[in-house]
């Protein structure tokens, strides 16, 4: 796999589905290998290095106030209760006081996507998001960088 699929990953648009945020980053399916969009959660989130699962949870409890489950479970991925599992998607659903947020990751025949929708349960909410989201659009492209590179 050429060292350029870094630069691959790029952000893309995406329906809000009523949210008051959303974003999604997406990477070529070519040469990507066979894995479910679970896989590619589990591999994204609990497959980051020690120090970025810490940090990454510690905002999702302490500034987001997200409610999580165990790290690692068949029901969570690093905490992220599943709502839905599918051969075709993953969806995973916190929320709080101050927000409810849902990632999605898919995979079809052109592109591995994750996308992120947060819908603020007040102004305070939109507003810690708001404060979030530049992390947000960081960290997501360099895990799912990662990921990809592992599985490769």
């Amino acid at each position: 796999m050429p060292t350029s699929r870094a630069r691959l990953v790029r952000r893309v648009a995406v329906d809000p589905a009523g949210a008051h945020y959303a974003s999604a980053f997406a990477v070529p399916a070519v040469d990507l290998p066979p894995l479910t969009p679970e896989d590619w959660a589990r591999g994204t989130l609990e497959g980051a290095p020690a120090a970025m699962r810490w940090f990454v949870r510690a905002g999702w409890l302490g500034v987001l106030g997200l409610r999580l489950g165990p790290r690692s479970s068949a029901q969570h991925v690093l905490g992220w209760p599943v709502a839905v599992s599918g051969p075709d998607g993953i969806t995973l659903e916190a929320h709080s006081p101050l927000l409810t947020a849902r990632n999605v990751v898919s995979v079809d025949g052109d592109a591995l996507v994750w996308a992120t929708y947060v819908h603020g349960e007040s102004r305070r909410g939109r507003a810690v998001w708001a404060a979030a989201a530049p992390l947000h659009h960081l960290i997501i492209p360099f895990l799912l960088e990662r990921a990809v590179r592992r599985a490769s």
